[in-house]
């Protein structure tokens, strides 16, 4: 969706998450419920954000919960900014033109709550990537890489946990295991979007704010991720932020519905990996990375609710694009798809 005056466009969607967490704060803070034993001592299906959203929750004394997410993403086509550009077009000055890319994320996480004040994070995840691209003349080349990704650590501290409304701070690293140097079966390195990791340790910081009532419950969040160096391959990839605002709907104690809004802004990569091919395709090129994307989302949340099933819950939720605007040529974001199975105890 082209828009006619873009740069309006990202300052307004910058903020709109957080004009929309606080209109529903200021909206429902009126009618939320007082009761603290209810609101502690029922478990919903809306009791979380939905499941792409990481670090939403904090937990009580001596409460874990183990999670499993699986998370596919598809992207097709090129832009050139914010425009469409054919593979033809692209040819003309590299040698490859992107076709379609898939990712698959596998992704464990482990939290532990010491106190009511804190809670602790661990996530790992193993990735899978596969890009078809063509050389004209009828010519394709399909490249894949594999392997586990950064890993993840972070600690939930608590500002605010009232009846209805909470706060808290999220103080994230990213360890890098994830490699940078995957190659293809010629022995040639793979472009920047293809490899696994950053190689770089990030800080991730970020403040998510929660609110509920009887039947809905509602949050934003802001979270960044900041490359504190270049990796041993010469670069650093572009630092970036997201915001995030949710609501949900408790349809029953089971079934609970949701919908997202997030903006994403990504820099550019500084410096650059010797070993890549610059003119081998638009991926391959430093400067065709980065850029803001507007997504929205819809998902449901179930929840067991027989004694035997208690502390079980599973996410769904698909994401499409409603606007992007690429730094250089890029491959189109098309949707993604994040199915999440989380267990308390």
């Amino acid at each position: 969706m082209a828009l006619s005056n873009p740069q309006r466009f990202n300052l307004i969607t910058a903020i709109s998450p957080i004009i929309i967490t606080l209109l529903l704060c200021f909206t429902q803070m009126a009618n939320a419920s007082t009761d603290h034993a209810t609101h502690h001592a029922t478990h919903h299906a809306n009791q979380h954000a939905p499941i792409g959203v990481m670090g939403d929750h904090m937990h009580k004394r001596g409460e874990w919960m183990f999670s499993y997410r699986r998370m596919t993403m598809t992207m097709e086509d090129n832009l050139q900014r914010d425009q469409a550009i054919s593979a033809n077009d692209i040819l003309q000055e590299y040698n490859m033109a992107p076709l379609k890319m898939n990712t698959t994320m596998d992704m464990l996480g482990a939290m532990y709550a010491p106190s009511d004040k804190l809670t602790l994070m661990l996530m790992v995840n193993y990735l899978e990537k596969e890009m078809d691209s063509t050389m004209g003349m009828g010519m394709f080349r399909n490249t894949k890489s594999s392997g586990w990704g950064d890993t993840k650590i972070s600690a939930l501290l608590s500002l605010h946990n009232g009846n209805s409304h909470g706060l808290h701070v999220n103080l994230g690293a990213s360890i890098p295991t994830g490699s940078t140097t995957k190659s293809n079966n010629m022995g040639m390195r793979l472009a920047y979007p293809m490899q696994l990791g950053s190689g770089t340790y990030d800080l991730e910081p970020g403040i998510t704010y929660n609110g509920k009532n009887d039947f809905l419950k509602w949050g934003g969040q802001i979270k960044g991720v900041f490359h504190l160096s270049d990796n041993d391959e010469g670069y650093t990839l572009g630092d970036q932020v997201t915001a995030s605002s949710w609501a949900s709907y408790r349809v029953n104690p089971w079934l609970a519905t949701a919908v997202r809004l997030t903006y994403t802004d990504t820099k550019n990569i500084d410096g650059i990996d010797g070993s890549i091919v610059s003119g081998m395709s638009p991926p391959a090129r430093r400067n065709n990375y980065g850029g803001d994307r507007l997504d929205i989302s819809i998902g449901v949340t179930l929840l067991g609710t027989k004694p035997e099933h208690r502390g079980h819950q599973i996410g769904i939720e698909y994401t499409t694009t409603i606007d992007q605007e690429a730094n250089g040529i890029q491959m189109e974001m098309q949707d993604m798809l994040n199915i999440g199975y989380q267990y308390a105890l």
